[in-house]
């Protein structure tokens, strides 16, 4: 027995994850056979006197098939996601605390409650051959799905189990009938049994886990129904315990206060698990609500993300004119950007560097703007910041800093080019009129930002145009200057202003 431990808690020092997991649940397993065997020793070779029928010791020998199950349970063949191993350990308490409450619901009673021989007999035997035909059971299901060494390993496994079992009704026979004694023939089914766990121990060095796959996800679905038939079954259990007739008075108030603390034990760990459960379907939905409002490509917000926010930055907006506050912190600014030419590189380059260039168009925007505003994906090469808590008599200067963030030096569009890139610039500040906040929507600021994207699209391009309403005082921050790219165009070129009729006949 000791080199059977020896071989099973070997393996699992280089192993990792659920096998090691596997591993020494087997080990401890065998380690309580070990004490139930130093146990029978005492009896034998101290007190010199035959082990009693009602043996505390046999609770030892039942505790190593539960482990082995559970063990089993693991599937320790199969890699599985990291919430799978979350919640399927919560499931795995379950099954184990049930196999703990039907010992001492069917066995103990009649061991220490009300000491009864024959009935403490017939219930361990059954309930021990309950749990060999659900290990025999198990391993069957494992041989089917495995392949390769798992597969060897767990047949031999099986054929141990079944010999091991045919070993135990033998000697268990002997023992019931009194002519069983330590050296007699009994024995040599058990030691041989031992020695085939043995090799099995030695046979499973090396195993290693597959990959992580889906299989494994409908393990855990599978292992979740098993863990709540075993908590739906304690109220059933508990109305037979009450109905059933025959059974001394001391054991059916047992049998009840021992159904009670498992149902009282097992909720908790379902309301455990319950927890567990909504904290990962917070985590999904964000995950899930972030994906959805997130550019795939630039890692950026997209129009979705926009839609959904920008109707409490206008109401921030509005509210903010209606109760006076700062003149600095009320405006709301979209600044549409365009990239200059990029068919040209999509073109001459490819799709991949285009994508680069996109990519690193995003990165330099987000350096150029505040925390506090918003750089949303608008479309191909267009993006649209949303400049938040502003002043509009500021706004020409986010427009320099983007202009410049982007010209600033070349883009790497391969290990051996690199290229030179201008954007374009159209922006405009909600409200649209400040005496009259709500003349109009931000639908209509947005149109007029366009617009202003494509005069200076039309006027050259490298250059950005305000849009405002006509007679408004030119927003350029005391008359900031867009500088153009000196090798697009000679010197700089000063901040527009639009000067025409806006739409609804304002």
């Amino acid at each position: 027995m000791l080199a059977l431990l020896a071989a099973f808690a070997g393996n699992a020092l280089p192993a990792g994850g659920r096998l090691r997991a596997f591993w020494i649940i087997q080990a401890v397993g065998w380690s309580v056979a070990l004490m139930n065997q130093i146990w029978w020793m005492y009896y034998d070779l101290v007190l010199r006197k035959p082990v009693p029928m009602l043996f505390a010791g046999d609770g030892l020998l039942f505790v190593p098939g539960v482990l082995m199950l559970a063990g089993f349970l693991l599937r320790p063949h199969i890699q599985v996601t990291k919430r799978s191993a979350r919640l399927g350990f919560r499931d795995f308490l379950l099954l184990m605390f049930w196999w703990a409450f039907s010992y001492v619901y069917l066995v103990m009673c009649w061991q220490y409650v009300s000491p009864n021989e024959a009935l403490y007999n017939r219930n361990y035997d059954r309930l021990y051959m309950t749990e060999i035909l659900i290990v025999v059971l198990v391993l069957g299901m494992l041989l089917k799905q495995s392949e390769g060494a798992w597969r060897r390993f767990y047949g031999w496994y099986l054929g141990a189990v079944l010999f091991s079992y045919l070993g135990f009704l033998l000697e268990n026979g002997a023992i019931e009938q009194n002519v069983y004694f330590s050296g007699s023939w009994y024995d040599t089914l058990y030691a041989a049994s031992l020695a085939l766990y043995m090799i099995l121990g030695m046979k499973g060095r090396g195993l290693q886990l597959s990959e992580v796959n889906t299989e494994g996800e409908r393990y855990g679905s599978w292992l979740a129904v098993l863990a709540i038939a075993s908590v739906l079954s304690l109220p059933l259990i508990l109305l037979f315990t009450v109905q059933e007739g025959g059974v001394p008075a001391e054991v059916v108030h047992f049998r009840i206060l021992v159904a009670v603390v498992a149902m009282f034990a097992m909720a908790g760990l379902v309301f455990m698990k319950q927890l567990l459960l909504q904290h990962e379907l917070r985590r999904a939905n964000l995950a899930l609500e972030e994906s959805s409002t997130t550019d795939p490509l630039t890692g950026i917000r997209n129009r979705r993300f926009f839609s959904a926010t920008i109707e409490g930055d206008v109401a921030h907006a509005v509210r903010a004119y209606a109760d006076g506050c700062d003149e600095s912190t009320r405006d709301l600014i979209f600044y549409l950007i365009d990239l200059d030419n990029f068919k040209e590189v999509n073109d001459r380059y490819g799709h991949d560097a285009g994508d680069r260039v996109l990519i690193e168009t995003a990165r330099r925007i987000s350096t150029a703007i505040r925390n506090s505003d918003v750089l949303v994906r608008w479309g191909g090469e267009e993006f649209l910041v949303v400049s938040r808590y502003t002043d509009r008599r500021q706004g020409g200067i986010v427009a320099q800093r983007v202009m410049d963030a982007v010209r600033g030096k070349p883009f790497a569009v391969s290990p051996e080019d690199k290229l030179q890139q201008t954007c374009s610039i159209g922006w405009a500040a909600f409200p649209w009129i400040q005496e009259n906040v709500d003349a109009t929507g931000y639908e209509h600021v947005l149109r007029q930002a366009d617009r202003g994207l494509y005069k200076a699209k039309r006027a050259g391009k490298d250059q950005a145009v305000e849009m405002t309403p006509p007679g408004e005082r030119l927003g350029s921050a005391g008359g900031i200057q867009l500088s153009a790219n000196p090798a697009h165009r000679r010197g700089p070129r000063r901040l527009k202003s639009a000067d025409f009729e806006p739409f609804g006949g304002l």
